[in-house]
């Protein structure tokens, strides 16, 4: 008995002696990993810059299949966050500064430990130079952790080399898979919608976009508004050489609806029009290709385009709704000027006022005398 009770109290020693030099320990880290991903640097900025697509590349998904993953409303740029429970334990992250196509600075929590985690996006030969870093302090139970598992640039850094790979892969795949399908001419109906206008920088539409629809979707909840189609974008003008458009981000709905002046929020009615339609299945940065698909139609057939607007956009199929990007659907609109079909001419009797004359009988000779 003596000998396992010096057992024990040598056992209770030695975990203590380890818990103090691990306690006594710094515990700061930096972890750095860098990859080129062959896409361009605005597609890959946005990508990762919308935290709804995380878990697309996230090696944590993976070896985590039973992860629960929250989002907020807002999961793009400055002020967007999202938490997870997963079997490691619970973690926020939320994004406090970022650069358009240029840097993503955000904070982490996880289980004790925080940690600012930098994104830098440059342009090089075969695509974007990505860098993902993160910097931070550890907590006692990580310090433990990252002391029996190679340290934290080990950790860290394998889900890091794993992810860009991933994220390699996902974009390559988002951005090559796509077919654009011409429709010919067809007629849109009358549409009531409620919507945002605005002037918006090109680069920027998908951006704003995907701020926009939720905040829409958000406002026909808590005023019981049905929504009775997909998310669109009207463009009013599209100016290429000032890199500007202006546009109305909307929404179907069912009924007509007024608002009060001042909102923020317009409600409309987009009038039946004829228009060229192009089917676009795959990545919205195929738009363009769509879009020059339908204008070669037009050409083709001889078809005019209408001055009411530029062009529409319906969002047939998003990301929220079918995890396949190569199965998102775009519509795209050219409103055309209708072609006058003349009259069929029948033959018909002119029409007169004049009176048929009386026809005349000659009168009976009379009958002589002699």
């Amino acid at each position: 008995m003596r000998i396992l009770k010096y057992i024990f109290l040598l056992f209770l020693l030695s975990l203590v002696a380890s818990s103090i030099f691990v306690a006594t320990q710094k515990g700061d880290f930096l972890v750095e990993r860098s990859k080129i991903i062959n896409s361009p640097k605005t597609s890959v900025y946005n990508y990762v810059n919308d935290y709804r697509n995380w878990s697309d590349f996230g090696s944590w998904t993976s070896e985590d299949p039973e992860i629960k993953i929250n989002y907020p409303q807002n999961t793009i740029g400055k002020g967007a966050s999202f938490n997870w429970e997963g079997k490691d334990g619970v973690g926020e992250m939320r994004t406090i500064r970022v650069l358009e196509n240029d840097s993503i600075v955000q904070s982490m929590k996880f289980e004790g430990t925080h940690s600012t985690v930098y994104w830098n996006f440059k342009d090089t030969i075969g695509g974007t130079k990505v860098t993902w870093k993160t910097k931070g302090k550890m907590s006692f139970f990580f310090k433990i952790y990252s002391a029996l598992n190679g340290g934290a640039d080990k950790i860290i850094g394998t889900i890091y080399e794993k992810s860009l790979a991933n994220l390699d892969k996902a974009l390559d795949y988002e951005i090559n898979t796509f077919s654009t399908v011409n429709n010919g001419v067809v007629k849109k109906p009358i549409m009531n919608y409620i919507g945002q206008t605005f002037t918006s920088e090109l680069v920027k539409i998908n951006k704003n976009f995907k701020i926009v629809i939720p905040k829409l979707t958000t406002f026909c909840e808590k005023n019981n508004i049905v929504i009775n189609g997909k998310p669109f974008i009207l463009y009013h003008t599209y100016d290429t050489a000032k890199g500007l458009a202006k546009i109305t981000i909307g929404i179907s709905i069912k009924d007509a609806i007024f608002l009060s002046a001042g909102s923020d929020i317009v409600a409309g009615k987009l009038d039946a029009f004829e228009a060229a339609k192009t089917s676009l299945t795959g990545d919205y940065s195929h738009l363009k290709t769509a879009y020059a698909k339908t204008e070669n139609y037009l050409n083709q057939n001889k078809l005019t385009p209408n001055p009411v607007f530029s062009h529409l956009e319906i969002y047939a199929s998003g990301k929220n709704e079918i995890k396949n990007p190569s199965k998102w659907l775009t519509e795209v609109y050219i409103p055309i000027v209708p072609k006058v079909i003349p009259p069929v001419q029948t033959y018909k009797p002119a029409e007169t006022n004049e009176i048929p004359p009386v026809e005349s009988h000659p009168k009976p000779e009379e009958e002589s005398e002699f």
